[in-house]
């Protein structure tokens, strides 16, 4: 019983566990529809204001699709897309509920 459980314990995601590069490129994904990584990477270059390499973008990438949050598929045979999972939408929701408790008070005074 006592396995069970950690085990469950250990698969759950939070937003807070991700870093906040993982977090962007989350809400990137979210706010597009089926973006390729080069699109992903064109945005968070603009919105950072430098180059985002490779080396870095893709193992975020790979990170989100092994937590269950995004999902991987191939849109031609040189390039994938990305799209939120369900989990991931949660995530998103849940994390918005969190900011909006907090945000709600310093934006209205």
């Amino acid at each position: 019983m006592f396995q069970i459980l950690v085990g469950l314990a250990t698969n759950k995601i939070f937003m807070h566990d991700l870093t906040g590069f993982q977090r962007d490129l989350l809400y990137v994904i979210a706010g597009r529809d089926n973006p390729s990584g080069l699109a992903l990477k064109d945005t968070l270059e603009t919105y950072y204001e430098k180059e985002i390499h490779h080396g870095r973008l893709y193992p975020n990438l790979d990170t989100l699709v092994n937590k269950g949050l995004v999902e991987k598929g191939e849109a031609d045979r040189r390039a994938n897309y990305y799209r939120l999972t369900a989990r991931g939408q949660r995530e998103i929701e849940a994390r918005r509920e969190w900011e909006q408790q907090y945000l709600s008070a310093a934006i209205t005074t």
